[in-house]
C-alpha cells in the first residue's frame, strides 16, 4: 500500500468536506460506544481484567523469545511448519512459495490486517493468483479497490446504499428489482457469491488473534464464520501473525478473549471463536492437509526495550479510534496507511518511521480517552508525546512552528517575563475585540481561526485569576 500519511492534512480536510462519509461515520460510531458500555457495565471485574490482560501481555513481551519458540516448536510437533520472516519481503515471497508449491489459483481470506500491512493481495495478483476476500466488509472493498477504514469494521466509511451501487455495479447478473434495504440483503448477496469461492479455493489465509504457545494454536474471532471456511475447507491453511500475537497459555488466551469482544463490539464474545492446532488428523473429519503458521517482525523487535514497547501489548479491539474525536471527524483512510487512530499514530511511525508520518503523533486533542478505554491499558497519549519529541529533535516540524515554540520557551523559562506578556497579550486581545465576542481571523493565529472562531477574553490572565482565587480563600 502507498504510504499517505504525509498528506495526512489534505486528507483530513478532504474527508470533513465529504458528506457521505460523515454520514457514516455519525451513523456508527454511535453503536460501538453504546455496546462497550453496556457489556462492560454488565461485568463487575472488567477493571481487574484489564490489569490481568496488561499484566499478561507485559510479561510475554519480558520473555517473548521464550514463548515464540516454545509455539513455533508445538506447531511443528502438530505437523504443522513454522516460517520466521524479519520483513514484509520475506513474508511475501514465503506465502507465494507455499502458494505455488500448492499449485493454487485462487486463495480465499479472512480479515487479517497483517496481511494489509504486508500488501499480500497485490502480490498475490502480480504472480497470477487471485485473492478472494471472504469478510463481509473486506469483500465490498476488493469491489471497490479500496482499502480498510478501520481494523475490525473494515466498510465503517460506507452507507447502505454504498453497497447496493457497488453490488450493482460488479454484479452484472443482478436483476433490476433486487433491493438491498436491509442489511441481511446485503448478507444474503455476499453469501451467494462466496460459496463456490469457498469450495474452489486451494488455499485459505487467515490473520491470528493470539498464538498460543502451550498448544500451538492460533485463535482467530469473527462473527460471519468465514474464519472457519477459510481454515477448514482448501487443503492448505496459511495463519500470518505478527510475533507480539503468542500468549502463554489457554487461560492467558481466554482472558484476553473476554477483554477483545467486548472492548471491540459490545459482544460477551464473538459469534465464532475459532482454535486450530496443527493439520488434519487421520480421524478429523475436515481441515486442512497443511498448515502453515507465517510469524512477522517487520520492525516490531526494534520497539523492544524502548519507549514504544507498550504498544505492543495491543489486541487489536479499535476502542481507542471508536471514542477518538479526531477519528471520528475524518474516518480511517485520512491516516494513510493500515492502521488508524490513536494506537495506528502510535504504531505506525514506529514500524514506517516517523520521518514519513510525523503528521500522525500530532493528530490528537490528548483528551486520554483512548487510554481510557484501552482494555490493555496501553499509555497512547504518552507515547504519541514520544514522537512528537523525535519529530522536534529530527527538525521535522515546520520552521513557523519551531520560531513559535522557541519564543514561548524563552518566556517559559522566566516567569515574571512570561506573567507581564501574557497580561500584555489578554489586554490587546480584550482592546481588538470589544464588541465582537470572538475573532473570525487573527495574525499569527490563522492555525486556529481558519476552523474556529477564537473568544475574545473575558478577564484577566489564568495566573492573575488564580492568584486572586488563593486570596479571596484565605480570606475565608
Amino acid at each position: 500500500m502507498q504510504l499517505t500519511s504525509p498528506a495526512f492534512k489534505t486528507n483530513a480536510h478532504r474527508a470533513m468536506a465529504d458528506a457521505g462519509l460523515q454520514k457514516a461515520l455519525g451513523t456508527a460510531k454511535g453503536a460501538f460506544l453504546q455496546r462497550r458500555a453496556a457489556a462492560v457495565a454488565a461485568l463487575p471485574e472488567f477493571e481487574a481484567l484489564r490489569d490481568i490482560g496488561r499484566d499478561i501481555k507485559n510479561h510475554t513481551l519480558a520473555n517473548l523469545d521464550f514463548y515464540l519458540e516454545a509455539f513455533a516448536a508445538k506447531v511443528e510437533a502438530a505437523g504443522g511448519v513454522v516460517h520466521w520472516c524479519s520483513t514484509a519481503d520475506e513474508a511475501r515471497a514465503t506465502v507465494l512459495a507455499i502458494c505455488q508449491d500448492a499449485g493454487a489459483r485462487t486463495v480465499t481470506k479472512g480479515k487479517s490486517m497483517i496481511s494489509e500491512e504486508l500488501g499480500i493481495n497485490d502480490h498475490l495478483e502480480a504472480n497470477g493468483i487471485a485473492p478472494i476476500e471472504t469478510d463481509l466488509g473486506e469483500y465490498i472493498l476488493q469491489l471497490r479497490h479500496e482499502h480498510p477504514s478501520h481494523i475490525i469494521a473494515p466498510a465503517f466509511h460506507l452507507n447502505r446504499e454504498d453497497w447496493e451501487a457497488d453490488f450493482r455495479r460488479a454484479h452484472t447478473d443482478l436483476p433490476a428489482d433486487r433491493v438491498f434495504a436491509e442489511r441481511r440483503d446485503i448478507l444474503s448477496e455476499a453469501r451467494t457469491r462466496l460459496r463456490a469461492k469457498f469450495l474452489a479455493a486451494d488455499v485459505g489465509i487467515t490473520g491470528a488473534n493470539f498464538l498460543i504457545a502451550e498448544t500451538g494454536s492460533s485463535v482467530i474471532v469473527t462473527n460471519e464464520g468465514n474464519g472457519d471456511l477459510t481454515q477448514t475447507l482448501p487443503r492448505v491453511h496459511i495463519a500470518l501473525a505478527s510475533i507480539e500475537k503468542v500468549v502463554p497459555t489457554l487461560e492467558d488466551a481466554t482472558s484476553l478473549l473476554r477483554l477483545l469482544a467486548r472492548s471491540a463490539t459490545g459482544q460477551d464474545f464473538s459469534v465464532y471463536t475459532t482454535f486450530s492446532t496443527g493439520p488434519k488428523r487421520a480421524p478429523d473429519l475436515d481441515g486442512p492437509a497443511a498448515y502453515h503458521v507465517v510469524l512477522i517482525d517487520n520492525g516490531r523487535s526494534n520497539m523492544m526495550g524502548t519507549e514504544f514497547q507498550e504498544m505492543l501489548r495491543c489486541i487489536r479491539c479499535a476502542a481507542c479510534m471508536n471514542h477518538c474525536p479526531v477519528y471520528g471527524a475524518i474516518g480511517g483512510h485520512a491516516y494513510g496507511w493500515v492502521y488508524p487512530g490513536p494506537m495506528g499514530s502510535v504504531l505506525t511511525p514506529s514500524l514506517a518511521g516517523i520521518e514519513k508520518t510525523a503528521n500522525l503523533p500530532n493528530a490528537s486533542t490528548f483528551c486520554g480517552k483512548c487510554e481510557a478505554v484501552c482494555p490493555v491499558k496501553i499509555p497512547l497519549p504518552k507515547m504519541m508525546r514520544h514522537w512528537r519529541e523525535r519529530e522536534f529533535e529530527r527538525h521535522l516540524t515546520p520552521s513557523s512552528m519551531r520560531r513559535g515554540l522557541g519564543v514561548w520557551g524563552w518566556f517559559a523559562k522566566r516567569p515574571g517575563m512570561y506573567r507581564m506578556a501574557t497580561r500584555i497579550g489578554v489586554g490587546a486581545l480584550r482592546l481588538l475585540g470589544r464588541g465582537k465576542g470572538a475573532f473570525t481571523s487573527l495574525p499569527l493565529a490563522g492555525g486556529w481561526t481558519e476552523g474556529r472562531d477564537l473568544p475574545v477574553p473575558e478577564g484577566g490572565t489564568f495566573m492573575a485569576r488564580y492568584k486572586a482565587k488563593q486570596k479571596q480563600g484565605r480570606g475565608k
